[in-house]
């Protein structure tokens, strides 16, 4: 069992310049990333440019809401057993705006401007992008970063050869849904719908991962997440609530984020490394966010919308092995 208190230290950090500045609270330690010793769930170790990740490591967990979870929705089910065969790295926080604009060159946010008081800009989640924006955000970045890139769209790794990203929000490009992950590739990636709810979850089998158990009692959840109770109409800071069990933060709320699945019922049997349809007219999101109801940050929730969608409430986190 590990220490259930080595995961409570609040990662309150900036990241500037490659290095991990420290803001408020205490901060784990920063492991290597091949020191087997750092092979525990919720270590952290800081990429070259500056993302915090957090290890996730391989196992089994029930996906789905149960029966009787309050503001469960039918999508969520059947609950069945989820097997992740491969350990993890997770973005610790959201990708933010500073982060995007290191790699991109540019801040698409809705919220470019106006934190709420005492909060930095730079710290708020990055929004207003598309699932095909994620995937140039993530071969970019591991471009930039020396590693080999996830995402091949019409034969290549670089984006600059994908062409202009989709912007119609309903139309779709079936070069771009085409988009295949490179076998054996190292680099950055959305996590898969299995993915991010083993990772949200944490271990744990209640509707929010510090257990609460009603997406009506605000008491119970205010400390986890940013949502349309306690966000003031904007998204927020990012690491500014507790984190889940395994140190990510903001699991729960402030902005919704892509995954790689197309939607599609749940089969009704055990899987292992599901990575969702085949195809389809929706990409998946999760998390909920600053203008939704708590019922939609649940760790069950699924969401999903067209590929080239773009909207306010609607950001990343991405993951590599």
């Amino acid at each position: 069992m590990m220490n259930k208190n080595k995961f409570r230290l609040t990662l309150a950090a900036a990241i500037a310049g490659g290095a991990l500045v420290a803001c408020a609270g205490p901060t784990p330690s920063v492991a290597q990333a091949g020191d087997a010793a750092a092979r525990q769930a919720g270590d952290v170790i800081v990429s070259p440019t500056g993302i915090a990740t957090a290890w996730i490591p391989a196992g089994t967990f029930t996906m789905g809401s149960p029966d009787d979870e309050t503001g469960r929705r039918d999508s969520e089910s059947p609950q069945r057993q989820v097997t992740i065969s491969e350990g993890f790295w997770m973005g610790v926080f959201p990708v933010t705006q500073q982060q995007w604009e290191q790699v991109m060159g540019n801040n698409p946010s809705h919220f470019h401007a106006n934190p709420a008081a005492g909060e930095t800009q730079e710290r708020r989640p990055v929004e207003t992008v598309s699932w095909y924006d994620a995937l140039v955000f993530a071969n970019r970045l591991s471009i930039l970063e020396g590693l080999s890139p996830a995402y091949s769209i019409g034969g290549s790794t670089n984006p600059d050869d994908w062409g202009e990203v989709p912007r119609d929000f309903w139309d779709f490009s079936e070069t771009w849904d085409a988009a295949e992950i490179v076998p054996g590739a190292n680099g950055w990636r959305l996590p898969t719908e299995a993915q991010w709810e083993y990772a949200a979850r944490a271990g744990t089998q209640a509707a929010f991962s510090n257990g609460a158990s009603d997406w009506q009692d605000n008491a119970s959840i205010d400390g986890i997440g940013w949502f349309i109770f306690n966000a003031g109409g904007m998204t927020r800071e990012v690491g500014l609530k507790q984190p889940n069990p395994w140190g990510l933060y903001d699991i729960h709320g402030n902005v919704f984020e892509w995954v790689w699945d197309w939607w599609g019922a749940y089969p009704n049997l055990a899987e292992t490394d599901p990575a969702g349809a085949s195809s389809g007219s929706s990409r998946v999101y999760r998390g909920g966010g600053w203008r939704s109801p708590a019922q939609e940050a649940r760790s069950a929730n699924r969401g999903g919308n067209s590929p080239g969608y773009y909207g306010a409430g609607t950001g990343l986190r991405l993951v590599r092995p």
